[in-house]
């Protein structure tokens, strides 16, 4: 019996390492992105995945409009193609 539970620690323990070094941080990272996609809102500028800097115009549920360059282009894109916020848009409070 010793034998077995000996087999059966090594791998338990790289995979426990493996675990904490790599998965959990990048659940951590993802989850992060999705509340920052989902935090997104009318005025703020963001950054595509694609490098298309733009301001945000419309947002429905996944879809949404940016505002892009001088000639203020439109275009539609998925929520998700986004990558950073600049700038967020200030909320004036009572």
């Amino acid at each position: 019996m010793p034998a077995a539970v000996a087999n059966l620690v090594l791998p338990l323990g790289v995979f426990v390492v493996f675990y904490f070094i790599l998965i959990r941080p990048q659940q951590k990272k993802d989850k992060k992105i999705k509340e920052m996609r989902n935090n997104l809102k009318v005025g703020d500028e963001v950054i595509t995945i694609g490098g298309i800097h733009g301001k945000v115009t419309k947002i429905k549920e996944d879809i949404m409009t940016l505002e892009v360059g001088a000639d203020k282009v439109k275009l539609t894109m998925s929520k998700w193609a986004v990558g950073t916020v600049t700038q967020q848009e200030k909320s004036i409070e009572k």
